[in-house]
This record gives structure tokens, C-alpha cells and sequence, in this order.
């Protein structure tokens, strides 16, 4: 047991090390937001998935134990059983197309394996120019994709260990962008009570450079591009059921988001279920502009062939609009 206990406290302190290596100075929740804004690439991956972690306010760390763990922590797809397949999908801002899905198979009690892919893609848009500002009847698109395997393992009934590795590639008309980036991801159970807590780091890697070539009206044409960090963010997560009984159980969750190009923020979540079918969800995140509360629901019903899960998050921005988001999972 002491060689398990060491090895948590290593792979604790070495998480932790990633949140505080690249920015040393950091305090908690500066106002840095406009500082740091625009430095990062590919940030498709910060949009988040699951209409159940987003009617929860993204605060889900801690509470992954569903498909989308795969997402948000690695090390919980070892907490639930059975093999689950999950899709969510929602309409992101000006009309773009935002998908997620997702599978995990528990090759024995102590390790599961997932795949997932996320993808995020617009419809033509017409080329235009200085000179030709109605189109010149070419017509581009903007797309995004990332591919991603997943390993975790319980250690021991308490802790657990998870980790990711992504492939990615972003594109806009003639110029992509491709990189390897991984997930690294804890889940540990307190003891007291159902307390747990975790901790993970979402997209650590190197820079990303774009390649291709642009031809501009000149004449000129533009190879040489400037290479960009990728839009890591560190969690810490925290979840208990304050209630619950034969039929009504209550879940709150708190995170503190640390993200590589934005401040610090707080998102705290709810989740009431009744007899384990019926489900109502509410977040708020704190120090986040533009998007602060959101709600959602969700239901369960038993098909025989596999447990079905409906879901649905209504996130609303103050000048963007209003985003609505549905999952549909399936457990075997």
C-alpha cells in the first residue's frame, strides 16, 4: 500500500508541477484575461462537451463518470461500469457545426481504454478580396478535428490514473495545422463520505506552426507563419452528494480552471436525479465574462439492449447568443 500511496503523491505533484512551471507568478484569479487572450491555437478544444458537463458549468473533474471523461479527465472513465458510446452535438456561433463521440471499454476491473473525436466544421464561405468583396466564385472552409486514444487505471480502489493522447489538425482554406498533444488526468476518493477530488491538464504540448501557403492579390505569397502554444488549461476539481437517499440523490461540484490564455476561474455545479432516471443540472462560473450560469436536463431509459441517456444544456451568451447542446448515450 505504501508504494501506491507514493506513486499518487508523485503523479499529484507532478500535475500540479504543469500548472505552476509555465506561469510561476500566477495568483489566484488575476485579471489577466485581456493580457493573454489570443495566444494560443487550435481552440476548438477548449469548447466543451457533454450536455450534461455543460449544464453543470463545465465543472465536471470531479464528478466524470460518464463518456465524457474522455474529455475533461481521462483518469474517470474507470469510474462506472459497463461499455458506454456517447454523441453530443450543438450549434456553435455563426452556424459552425461542433461534434463529439465517444466510446470506452473496461478491459477488466482496473483498466479501460476510449477513443473520442471531436470535430468542429462551418459551411462554404466564399473567397473574396479587396477587389472582389461579392466572391470570386471560389469558395473555402473552415474545419477542425482532433482524434484522441485514452488508457486509465485504478491503482488502487481510491486512485485513480488517466491519460490521453491527441492528435490534431486545424484548417482554413489552403493552411493546416497539426500537432500531438496529450491529457493527463487523477481522480481520488477521500474516504469521508463521497467526497473526491481530481485534478488534470488537457492539452499540454508543443507549439503548433501552420503550413501551406497563402498568394496574396500582390502576388506575393505568404509560406513563413509564427508557431502558437496550444490552449492548455489545468483543473481541480471537487464533488460530493450533500443528499441522497433510496430515490433522490444530489451531486455539487466546484473547479477552479487555470487556462494558458484567459484568467482564472470558478465554476461550481449541481445535479438533483430522482431515482436515478430524472435529472435536473445548473452551473455558474465565476470570473468568466460573456457566459456565466447554465441549466439543463436529462433522462434515462432502460431499452433492454442498453441503458439510453437524453440530454440537454442551455448555455446562454450575453452578446453572442444562446447555445443548446444534446447528447444521446448509450450504456451496455
Amino acid at each position: 500500500m505504501s508504494v501506491f500511496l507514493t506513486l499518487e503523491s508523485y503523479l499529484m505533484l507532478l500535475l500540479v508541477y504543469f500548472f505552476f512551471a509555465g506561469n510561476a507568478s500566477a495568483q489566484l484569479l488575476p485579471v489577466l484575461g485581456s493580457q493573454r487572450v489570443g495566444i494560443t491555437a487550435a481552440d476548438f478544444l477548449k469548447i466543451g462537451v457533454g450536455a450534461r458537463a455543460n449544464a453543470m458549468a463545465e465543472s465536471f473533474a470531479a464528478v466524470d463518470n460518464d463518456v465524457y471523461a474522455l474529455f475533461y479527465n481521462p483518469a474517470g472513465i474507470t469510474q462506472f461500469d459497463g461499455t458506454e458510446v456517447g454523441i453530443s452535438h450543438a450549434t456553435w456561433f455563426v452556424a459552425l457545426q461542433h461534434d463529439f463521440i465517444g466510446g470506452v471499454y473496461h478491459l477488466d476491473p482496473q483498466n479501460s481504454v476510449g477513443l473520442s473525436i471531436i470535430s468542429l466544421q462551418s459551411d462554404d464561405m466564399p473567397v473574396t478580396t479587396e477587389y472582389q468583396p461579392y466572391g470570386t466564385g471560389a469558395y473555402f472552409k473552415y474545419g477542425d478535428l482532433a482524434l484522441a486514444a485514452t488508457y486509465a487505471r485504478k491503482m488502487t480502489d481510491k486512485f485513480s490514473f488517466g491519460v490521453s493522447v491527441k492528435f490534431i489538425d486545424e484548417t482554413l482554406a489552403q493552411l493546416s495545422m497539426r500537432g500531438v498533444l496529450i491529457d493527463l488526468g487523477t481522480y481520488y476518493w477521500t474516504g469521508l463520505g463521497t467526497t473526491r477530488f481530481a485534478v488534470s491538464v488537457s492539452n499540454f504540448g508543443g507549439q503548433l506552426t501552420p503550413s501551406g501557403s497563402v498568394n496574396l492579390v500582390d502576388g506575393t505569397t505568404v509560406s513563413s507563419f509564427r508557431s502558437f502554444s496550444p490552449p492548455t488549461i489545468f483543473r481541480i476539481g471537487f464533488a460530493f452528494e450533500p443528499y441522497q437517499d433510496k430515490e433522490n440523490k444530489l451531486t455539487a461540484s466546484a473547479q477552479l480552471n487555470h487556462p494558458a490564455d484567459n484568467s482564472e476561474n470558478l465554476a461550481a455545479g449541481a445535479e438533483y436525479s430522482y431515482k436515478s432516471t430524472f435529472f435536473l443540472r445548473g452551473g455558474y462560473k465565476i470570473n468568466v465574462t460573456e457566459q456565466s450560469y447554465a441549466l439543463g436536463a436529462g433522462v434515462k431509459v432502460d431499452a433492454r439492449f442498453a441503458l439510453v441517456y437524453f440530454d440537454y444544456a442551455f448555455t446562454p451568451y450575453e452578446r453572442l447568443g444562446d447555445v443548446h447542446r444534446f447528447s444521446l448515450d448509450l450504456r451496455f
